[in-house]
């Protein structure tokens, strides 16, 4: 199978190791910002920007990738990330928010070359898995990475943080620039963006007009906002919880999530068809495990971890789901875009989690954002439920 094979597997390392400093900086940059004083709105801001970043790199991706080469852009852009990862061990609250400027750009080129030279590359029957796939590679440093960061702030103190952040920068840059980047699959998207360039403008305009990529990019916005809300404070909130570890929790959630992408990866629809049960499914599953945490003040911290499974399984499920309907629904002469905009919704939505949220955990508690959140899923899959039958046609 194409999916599984050698060169793909290496691409999905690559992004095992990228992604890998993410795992760290979750926890150990709200975690600073406290201590730096930063209020949870100020909290939220900086974690956000990352991802609000991304949102609008991403559909400008394709067409630089296009003009200065693949491979010379993916290897600039792990010296950026490096850059970054070196400024949060030297730098305070001003700093952390331009490391994440520049991680923010890094990971939205990285990413889309990525995705869309494992899409264009395989056949459409292994779509869902190679986009599965390379989602839980993206996820397996989140399994352990929350207890590293955990004992690098209660043990190891900055110059722990500061030797791990130095070791996955280099880490990653020689991997990176030892590796091909598989050329021939990447020149694949850049033989594509060559016929993107033209109806750039006019892509935006299907965001709200295409109702197969408008109806899945609100429902990727909506389920990212929860998501990010739970990325963002519950290092923050788990303290304030009897027996509550904001790592287990991170770990349970992504343990789930790698576990999940890799049993179900052949049974996420492939088929080019809207699929209403399966995505209102998931979003009641959203709503219950946000639910749950909010209730975790009253029923104590086994419902936390409760939450933390259920709320990994939906979100290994929904982007794939979205990402492989879309893969078969968009024409091809602007997909690269389309998927570029379709991806920076989850951007906005993980941002907005933290920048949208965090005034609400200010102004009341954490326990009524995360019921927010729940309501919110709630009208959601009303909307999925309502939308979903207009889709409900073989494209």
């Amino acid at each position: 199978m194409m999916a599984t094979s050698w060169p793909f597997l290496r691409l999905y390392a690559l992004a095992f190791l990228f992604f890998s400093a993410n795992s760290i900086l979750n926890v150990i940059v709200p975690l600073r910002s406290e201590t730096l004083g930063a209020s949870n709105t100020e909290i939220g801001f900086i974690m956000g920007v990352y991802m609000l970043t991304c949102m609008f790199c991403r559909p400008w991706a394709g067409h630089i990738v296009h003009k200065y080469g693949p491979i010379k852009v993916l290897r600039t852009l792990l010296i950026v990330n490096g850059l970054a990862l070196m400024i949060y061990t030297v730098s305070g609250l001003e700093g952390f928010f331009a490391a994440r400027l520049l991680q923010g750009v890094a990971t939205a080129f990285f990413s889309m070359a990525l995705q869309m030279g494992i899409i264009d590359s395989l056949p459409e029957k292994e779509r869902s898995q190679g986009v599965s796939l390379y989602s839980l590679f993206t996820y397996l440093p989140t399994v352990i990475g929350p207890l590293i960061a955990l004992g690098i702030w209660e043990w190891g103190g900055m110059n722990a943080f500061t030797i791990a952040m130095v070791g996955i920068a280099l880490t990653t840059a020689l991997f990176g620039y030892g590796t091909d980047m598989q050329q021939q699959q990447l020149s694949q998207l850049e033989e594509k963006d060559k016929h993107t360039g033209t109806g750039f403008i006019t892509s935006f305009h299907q965001l709200v007009t295409n109702p197969q990529l408008s109806t899945s990019s609100l429902i990727m916005l909506m389920t990212s906002v929860v998501f990010g809300a739970v990325t963002t404070f519950i290092p923050l909130y788990a303290n304030q919880m009897e027996h509550g570890n904001a790592g287990i929790y991170l770990m349970l959630q992504a343990g789930t999530i790698v576990l999940a992408r890799f049993t179900l990866r052949k049974r996420i629809p492939s088929d080019g068809q809207w699929h209403p049960k399966l995505i209102v499914g998931v979003i009641i599953l959203i709503a219950i495990a946000a639910q749950l945490l909010a209730s975790t003040s009253i029923l104590g911290s086994f419902v936390m971890y409760v939450a933390a499974v259920i709320m990994g399984l939906a979100q290994a499920i929904v982007y794939p789901t979205l990402m492989t309907f879309l893969t078969f629904t968009l024409t091809s002469a602007n997909r690269n875009v389309l998927i570029g905009l379709f991806i920076a919704m989850a951007d906005l939505g993980i941002s907005l989690g933290g920048i949208a949220m965090g005034p609400i955990a200010d102004r009341f508690s954490y326990s009524t954002m995360y019921t927010c959140c729940a309501g919110m899923a709630v009208g959601l899959a009303l909307f999925a439920y309502w939308r979903g039958k207009k889709l409900r046609v073989k494209i």
